[in-house]
């Protein structure tokens, strides 16, 4: 089944067929879903990111929509320390508006607040963007994508004007030449990924993995560089710097499509191979072997992805690789070009329409006075009506039930309590609150503070968009009605505006009519939807943003002409590696770092409530290097402790060479006693608001 006419097959009004995609990664694999006797089955689809294929995840995705943990009944607090019960939907929904005022009335409108996910529709997160400005006048709102590529989107608005996570399609990677992956695992957490890899090795491309860990990834490499946890950026200033002293610079490339570049030369002019292979572990003969396989090729791709990003100097990190790419004149070529692998389903999508603290829709700044004005026309209101930017994400949630923070939060389609940096001081925030909130389709951890929760329906149970890692813009389409007592997020908003506006603009709840409404809300932004309507993605495999004209057309690929910045040129910036935020002491020895496994994702939520992805990988575990255990006296599967400065994780150890002897590993997945981010360090970047979540300094011990 293709998308376009047979997107579901029906009997008399219900569909028993539906063309959708998997509700996990960005990757957005096309499935297909089927009614059964027995519930719902998923089936392969041949969809350009996919082409059939899906991972573990994506075969059980449908094990979670009839999942005795479902919640099928709004649940209420009724007092600070009680039981959660059932409630009607009525009796919540008061509550919630109930709270809302009060707060409001007490502290202002910045007293309450919204966190978002970054796997809601399109609709759905530019609705809960709009709510947050509109209904509830707050700048507080912002989602737990700003722990995901937000680093990454700063360094491409700097570099390039824009941030779209792959610039070109994803097939372009089997055109390449050679591709260097740099901090990301897609064998593991998006395998049909490496379908477009084998494509390249096939053809006779290279792959280069830049990895502290010899990943499932960096297994698959032809060569695999291994440097210390938050040297990345130091190894990219080295290979530009070997492209320079090599004679390897697209020289008429950066003279006609770029600028800045002079200070940057004069900067990585300190990079000697010898002095970063000192610092991160590089050799020096990888460091060559890297810069010639990129710059000797006709075809070379360079990706991005947590493991450089994720860190207190995430967007210089990322800025250093893009840096090298134009260098080389990679971007806007075929089967070249710098990119991100966006992380969450629609990570993309979800940060270009407003839950971002500093954007309105169409990726327009909050504070620019003209998106302001156009923004508030699509809305009916006064821009001066509309608050300015708020902070990111772990800001908001660190000043929680403070004097200078919010005491009310509304949350959608996340698990802070898991997934946030120091998750210890950001559960204590969420208990001190006079009011949680939170809308899921499961009792989460987030959801077991909560003095509100609402259930929500789940993706095989809503229309909608999502846009991809690629900037492709999808339908998700509806198999079945949720289940009687379950609301939509957009049902909810519009029920919350209804009781706390008195003859304001109403919030609609129809998703395509939210869409339309989008499109006419990022008109002339940089991610411009307003030429693609539900029936274009219908037609075909998606559309590309930015498509401004319903009769024009979309942009698989980005930069072929020039760049979207005020005069057409990529800007280069100078950007020097520094340490980590928290260097390794006498009491604090190892560096930790932390990552995803192929069976779990995110904060495991959904994932952990899979029987057969339960099975694939039950438990957190510590990978340390047998040295490492040696010294400490740790045998493989005995319990150990990780301790920092922020708290503690306890879990067994896993012994493995893949990591180096200086360095520890655990995955996010898992709360309780064995939540890595209980260790996890809350520095900040200074542009993105990205946490430090890849490298901070531990102790390992037996537990």
């Amino acid at each position: 089944m293709t998308d376009g006419a047979r997107t579901a097959t029906r009997t008399g009004s219900r569909p028993v067929e539906a063309a959708t995609h998997c509700p996990y990664c960005a990757l957005q694999c096309g499935m297909v879903l089927r009614a059964t006797g027995d519930g719902v089955e998923v089936g392969a689809r041949d969809f350009p990111t996919n082409r059939g294929g899906l991972c573990q995840k994506g075969w059980t995705a449908a094990d979670l929509l009839d999942h005795p943990d479902r919640l099928t009944t709004p649940l209420l607090r009724d007092r600070p320390g009680g039981e959660l019960r059932p409630a009607t939907w009525d009796e919540a929904l008061d509550r919630v508006a109930a709270g809302v005022r009060d707060v409001q009335h007490r502290h202002g409108p910045d007293a309450v607040a919204v966190f978002g996910g970054g796997g809601l529709t399109n609709e759905k997160a530019y609705a809960l963007g709009r709510f947050a400005r509109v209904t509830l006048r707050t700048r507080h709102i912002d989602y737990n994508g700003r722990w995901c590529m937000s680093s990454a989107a700063a360094a491409g608005n700097r570099a390039f004007g824009i941030d779209r996570g792959l610039p070109f399609p994803l097939a372009d990677l089997g055109r390449a030449d050679t591709l260097l992956l740099v901090g990301a695992n897609p064998a593991e957490t998006m395998p049909p990924l490496m379908r477009h890899v084998t494509d390249l090795r096939e053809r006779g491309g290279r792959l280069i993995v830049v990895d502290p860990r010899a990943t499932a990834t960096a297994r698959q490499a032809d060569l695999h560089l291994q440097p210390l946890p938050g040297t990345d950026l130091a190894v990219a200033n080295a290979l530009l710097h070997i492209a320079l002293t090599e004679g390897w610079l697209d020289r008429a490339y950066v003279a006609e499509r770029t600028t800045g570049f002079d200070e940057v030369r004069r900067t990585v002019a300190g990079y000697w191979p010898a002095e970063v292979e000192r610092l991160s572990g590089v050799p020096v003969a990888d460091l060559y072997a890297t810069a010639r396989a990129l710059a000797t090729v006709d075809r070379a791709v360079v990706l991005t992805a947590r493991g450089a990003e994720q860190h207190a100097k995430g967007v210089d990190t990322v800025t250093a690789f893009i840096n090298l790419a134009l260098a080389l004149g990679l971007p806007g070529r075929p089967g070249s070009g710098y990119g991100c692998l966006t992380g969450q389903g629609n990570g993309q999508g979800g940060r270009e329409h407003g839950q971002k603290a500093d954007q309105l829709p169409g990726y327009r700044r909050i504070d620019d006075p003209a998106a302001r004005e156009h923004v508030a026309g699509v809305w009916g209101v006064d821009p001066d009506a509309l608050p300015g930017p708020g902070v990111p994400a772990y800001q908001l949630l660190d000043a929680l039930g403070t004097p200078s923070g919010a005491r009310a939060l509304l949350v959608f389609g996340s698990n802070p309590v898991v997934s946030a940096p120091r998750a210890t001081q950001v559960e204590s925030r969420l208990r001190a609150l006079d009011l949680l909130v939170v809308a899921d389709f499961v009792r989460s951890e987030t959801a077991e503070l909560a003095d509100v929760v609402l259930p929500v329906a789940q993706w095989a149970e809503e229309d909608g968009t999502m846009t991809n890692l690629e900037g492709r813009v999808l339908r998700r389409r509806a198999l079945r009605e949720p289940p009687a007592g379950v609301r939509t997020e957009l049902e909810i908003l519009a029920a919350l505006a209804g009781r706390l506006t008195d003859g304001g603009p109403s919030l609609p709840t129809d998703p395509r009519e939210v869409f339309a409404e989008l499109g006419r809300a990022s008109a002339g932004g940089s991610a411009d939807y307003a030429g693609i309507t539900w029936d274009r993605i219908d037609a075909d495999t998606g559309v590309f943003w930015p498509c401004p004209d319903r009769d024009g057309p979309d942009t698989p690929r980005l930069f072929a002409d020039r760049f979207p910045t005020p005069d057409g040129r990529a800007r280069f910036h100078a950007v020097t590696h520094r340490p980590a935020a928290e260097p390794v002491c006498a009491d604090y020895p190892l560096h930790f770092t932390t990552g995803r496994v192929l069976a779990q994702y995110q904060s495991g939520a959904q994932t952990r409530r899979v029987a057969a992805l339960r099975r694939a990988a039950p438990g957190g575990f510590v990978e340390l290097h047998p040295d490492l255990a040696a010294r400490i006296g740790v045998t493989d599967g005995a319990p150990v402790r990780v301790v920092s400065r922020r708290g503690e994780l306890r879990a067994p150890a896993r012994l493995s060479t893949a990591i180096r002897p200086d360095t520890v590993f655990a995955p996010f997945h898992w709360p309780g006693a064995q939540r890595a981010n209980s260790v996890t360090n809350d520095a900040l970047d200074p542009v993105s608001g990205m946490p430090e979540f890849k490298i901070c300094a531990v102790r390992v011990e037996a537990a």
